[in-house]
């Protein structure tokens, strides 16, 4: 007779066996954890695929938590958008105010003293690798005029990107009566942040040296706080944050082949774990996912006719980058189909939508993509329009 032990053992051994045969003859979809079977050390944590903002992963995704320095990922949005827009240059010369030197602030900091001049990009070099609370306070009065103005425009921009859980009242994450905000609410911020491709130059640095004080004579090494980027090659970015109320927090971005991940975790116990959680995260997502690049910002569709214009013909182009999450295996089973009119009528801006790109799974639609026109058509005069007439319908000569 069987001993009861061993007969378990034997039990979960024909399981497993049962469980990876069938994974691999029949293709199974494996699906998205539950709550519970993570058992994630953190008050709240998602995962986020870059590409389509599908939320993988979720554990108390909108609870509204302190998220200590992790709040700077919205203070370097904001600063990028001024770069990329043209507000503010990397090489403008900031003068620090006494509210923004080092005296009447906390917390990590690249020591400022009031009357010392930096330029943006150290600035925000020391935002990205150090944490520098003043130096959030010196980029928040060069971009909105003061700090409590820069406050006003962090808020209403996490309104725009749907970031409702959130509520800001500084913008380095000091410890304040009703600064809060979400795991779901920072990856979101968090994704809008990584559409500038120039932020990485700062938030995958690892180690920088710079120069501050009045004379330029203090020597700051500055070793960024998010280790992950150091010992994970495919690690790049984003922010990481502590303080007694927060724990710890952290959001992190990881990328490889075409899937780009964010991970956030906030309220874990140690930083050890928070890294950890983190990490646990990303594995999953990409053990079980890929991301399929449909099409590239400005590729080509389809053509279409034009009634009374300046030109025949038009491109319907992608407006934007256009990527679809599936479980490994299932490329094969995706579908694109332009919905385009027969004919457009001019006048047409370059820009303008003129139809839909859309995305199906078997069968199934999983996505709509807007297509645009590629160029400006005018509206044609009586001789062009007999001209065009006269081409379309016996071809031009040659």
């Amino acid at each position: 007779m069987y001993n009861l032990s061993k007969l378990n053992k034997l039990s979960k051994k024909l399981i497993c066996f049962l469980t990876i045969f069938t994974i691999a003859s029949f293709g199974i979809i494996i699906p998205v954890y539950a709550v519970d079977d993570m058992n994630l050390n953190c008050k709240s944590a998602v995962l986020m695929d870059y590409g389509t903002g599908k939320i993988i992963y979720e554990q108390n995704p909108h609870e509204k938590l302190a998220p200590a320095s992790v709040t700077k990922v919205m203070t370097m949005l904001l600063i990028i958008e001024a770069l990329d827009n043209g507000k503010i240059t990397y090489e403008d010369k900031v003068t620090i105010s006494a509210q923004a030197s080092s005296k009447n602030n906390k917390g990590t900091m690249l020591l400022l003293e009031a009357g010392e001049v930096r330029t943006v990009k150290e600035l925000l070099y020391g935002i990205a690798v150090e944490s520098a609370n003043d130096a959030c306070i010196a980029m928040a009065e060069h971009v909105s005029g003061s700090e409590e103005e820069f406050v006003k425009l962090m808020n209403k921009r996490a309104k725009e990107l749907g970031a409702n859980d959130t509520n800001f009242v500084n913008p380095n994450g000091l410890p304040a009566e009703g600064h809060v905000t979400s795991a779901h609410d920072l990856a979101l911020m968090s994704k809008e942040l990584l559409k500038h491709d120039n932020i990485f130059e700062f938030i995958s640095k690892y180690m920088i040296t710079v120069y501050v004080g009045k004379n330029n004579n203090v020597k700051r090494e500055l070793v960024n706080k998010n280790k992950m980027i150091r010992f994970y090659q495919d690690v790049d970015g984003i922010k990481t944050g502590w303080t007694e109320d927060a724990g710890y927090c952290i959001s992190v971005t990881a990328k490889r082949n075409n899937l780009r991940l964010i991970s956030v975790v906030m309220g874990a116990p140690k930083v050890e774990v928070r890294n950890k959680e983190a990490r646990k995260l990303v594995d999953y997502g990409f053990a079980n996912f890929s991301s399929f690049l449909i099409a590239k910002k400005g590729d080509k569709m389809q053509e279409v006719r034009v009634s009374k214009g300046s030109c025949l013909k038009v491109n319907a182009v992608t407006d934007s980058d256009i990527s679809v999450l599936l479980n490994k295996g299932e490329e094969k089973n995706i579908k694109k189909t332009a919905e385009l009119p027969e004919l457009l009528n001019a006048p047409i801006k370059k820009g303008d939508k003129i139809g839909e790109l859309v995305i199906s799974m078997n069968d199934a639609e999983v996505g709509r993509y807007n297509l645009v026109c590629d160029t400006d058509v005018s509206k044609s005069s009586f001789i062009n329009n007999l001209r065009n007439s006269i081409i379309y319908w016996f071809g031009s000569s040659k």
